[in-house]
């Protein structure tokens, strides 16, 4: 509103002119006003002294001020409760915050950033950050092929082909692009301390063997016989049948120290081909000697069990198996890929065969993952 070029003292001084006898068009025309500008002061300002009419003043001036601070209270607390607005935790969602809230209702950037709670300067900052652009992809490509694998695992793929970002730096992308494994089923944790179990000091010193089970689809179940070799960690074996005696034990053990050697210690649990009587003749036959167990102590063959764990996340899994030899081929594709490509991370990242000083692939392969089909044609894993 305009405001007047007469102050509430001359105001107040013209309309006493009026009541002192001075007709009221001869007061406008004196002092240049209209008679609805007179009448008008004469509502507002008549019988109040100079005195009142600047107190009247003061509190029009308060009134005019608690109504804009209202406004903008209200306006606030509007903007605070907007449904889009996020956690504000991140500075990247305060920037977010600011920028709704400077172009859906109209805030300054200082009342928007004081109002969400931070500086001028962060939503002004912009990042120097190198985009990491081949790093994303390739670990985007690895993930897709191993989707079992941590950013760990991931990581020992990548520093094979060259690529070595800092440990904190790697997670911080995993986690950005989204690849975090979901963990499958519960975790049983053991009560009170245990001791670390006794590492042997050589290959083929102590091999541990256990049973895997598994379906087919059409229902029918299978068994698999693992063996490991505990210093290097390889998978020596994956024998897949419908049955597995102590006799098909003793034959798969024999081809085996035919292409290896003979071990000096086995180690398995009490199941009741593992302590038949074949398994007891093949072990004073060949004077190798037999370790059992404890009965309920899975972890005394830890060894194994974690390597139980693997196959069966990172294989059985994810595979649907039509028939024997359907898992027989892929159960040896992924042994290979085990023994031979997959980092493991109580060896430093190294492979279970470069732990035994054999040839290594020297990056992941392209491709891991082959179509599901009867005719086993190629080598591959089933994913």
């Amino acid at each position: 509103m305009k405001r007047s070029r007469f102050s509430e003292e001359q105001i107040i001084a013209i309309l006493k002119e009026q009541e002192a006898g001075m007709a009221t068009a001869d007061v406008c025309r004196r002092h240049g006003i209209s008679s609805a500008t007179f009448y008008k002061w004469k509502s507002k300002y008549g019988g109040l002294e100079v005195s009142e009419a600047r107190r009247l003043r003061a509190l029009e001036d308060e009134n005019a001020k608690l109504k804009k601070l209202l406004a903008e209270a209200m306006l606030d607390n509007v903007v605070l409760k907007d449904p889009s607005h996020k956690k504000m935790v991140t500075p990247g969602a305060k920037r977010e915050a600011v920028a709704h809230a400077r172009e859906h209702h109209g805030l300054s950037e200082r009342r928007a950033c004081n109002l969400v709670g931070v500086s001028r300067r962060v939503i002004r900052y912009r990042s120097s950050r190198p985009d990491d652009g081949p790093l994303r992809q390739r670990l985007r490509e690895l993930a897709a092929e191993r989707r079992r694998f941590g950013y760990r695992r991931l990581g020992y793929l990548l520093a094979r082909e060259g690529i070595t970002p800092n440990h904190k730096k790697l997670l911080r992308v995993y986690r950005e692009e989204n690849l975090r494994v979901r963990r499958r089923g519960g975790r049983k944790r053991a009560l009170g301390t245990r001791a670390p179990m006794v590492l042997p000091d050589g290959p083929n010193q102590r091999w541990s063997l256990d049973f895997v089970s598994d379906t087919l689809t059409c229902s029918r179940r299978f068994r698999i016989l693992c063996v490991v070799d505990d210093y290097t960690r390889e998978c020596l074996a994956l024998v897949a049948d419908t049955s597995l005696s102590g006799v098909r034990v003793a034959r798969e053990l024999t081809r085996l120290i035919g292409m290896r050697g003979k071990p000096h210690t086995v180690v398995s649990d009490n199941g009741t081909e593992l302590t038949s009587s074949a398994i007891l003749r093949w072990s004073q036959e060949r004077r190798v000697e037999w370790h059992y167990i404890a009965p309920g102590k899975p972890m005394q063959n830890g060894f194994v069990e974690s390597f139980n764990g693997r196959l069966r996340d990172e294989c059985l899994n994810e595979t649907l198996f039509t028939s024997l030899p359907h898992a027989r081929f892929v159960l040896d594709a992924w042994r290979h890929d085990y023994n031979h490509v997959r980092p493991h991370s109580k060896l430093g990242g190294r492979t279970p065969a470069e732990k035994a000083g054999k040839p290594v692939w020297e990056h992941a392969p392209r491709q891991v993952a082959i179509t599901s089909t009867n005719h086993h044609v190629g080598a591959g894993l089933y994913l």
